[in-house]
């Protein structure tokens, strides 16, 4: 299992383990059973049983097509929406423990994943499938043409994330502080936001790590400047060690 070693705009170093070749094969598997499932129901008992393939029957081959093509349609875009609404998961990828985020330390847009969409026909659907398993074999980020193009990459969520900052870490004698008003916060907030922090690094869950900065902000009062939710909780825990130590 390889890392995945991201920096931050704050030249916070976070590392992460990257989903292996096979994880990824196992969470396409059971996504092909689900839409496998799909079809044997739509096709072989909502058409029968509601009569549509009884009228299927008396169309045109093309009309014919684009009904069986209509009911298709959730399987064409399965795995671009469900990585958009379950935040980089598709269903086979929550059952492996497995995410995709972006490479630069920032929640992944549905533009990321309709490249990585764009991208499987090409790679991913049989017979193709060969080359998205040769490009991850090739990359060290065990990255598919895909997830290079769109700035992503995928991750396991099983093992413990690394990351080489803690409040508990000292600081720096030439660290410079951002936010003052970090001193608001008690030493039992910063535990509930460490621990916080902590949970949704191990989980990528850039979701929870948005809502944690809104509530730093409403707290302390703090405007953050152009960073990402990351950025600013591991800014402010940095900056809170900084200040109760010099104190």
């Amino acid at each position: 299992m390889s890392q995945l070693s991201i920096t931050t705009t704050q030249n916070v170093n976070i590392n992460f383990n990257t989903a292996n070749p096979g994880e990824r094969a196992l969470a396409y598997i059971i996504d092909a059973v689900i839409i496998y499932a799909y079809y044997l129901v739509v096709f072989e008992v909502i058409f029968p049983l509601t009569g549509i393939q009884d009228f299927v029957a008396t169309l045109d081959p093309w009309s014919e097509m684009a009904v069986y093509g209509l009911g298709g349609l959730p399987v064409l875009f399965y795995a671009l929406l469900c990585e958009t609404f379950l935040d980089g998961q598709t269903v086979g990828k929550m059952l492996m423990k497995i995410k995709v985020i972006k490479i630069d330390g920032y929640q992944a847009a549905f533009g990321d994943y309709l490249v990585r969409w764009l991208f499987r026909i090409g790679e991913v659907t049989p017979p193709m499938s060969i080359i998205g398993l040769i490009a991850m074999i090739i990359n060290k980020d065990d990255r598919r043409l895909g997830d290079i193009a769109a700035g992503t990459a995928v991750i396991s969520l099983k093992s413990d994330v690394t990351i080489n900052h803690t409040i508990l870490r000292e600081i720096d004698s030439n660290y410079i502080p951002v936010y003052p008003m970090v001193i608001k916060l008690t030493d039992n907030d910063m535990r509930i936001i460490k621990e916080t922090y902590d949970s949704s690094y191990r989980q990528a869950d850039f979701e929870m790590m948005e809502k944690l900065k809104n509530k730093i902000e409403t707290v302390t009062g703090i405007k953050s400047v152009s960073q990402s939710a990351t950025t600013f909780v591991d800014t402010v825990l940095k900056d809170y060690n900084y200040y109760t130590q010099n104190m």
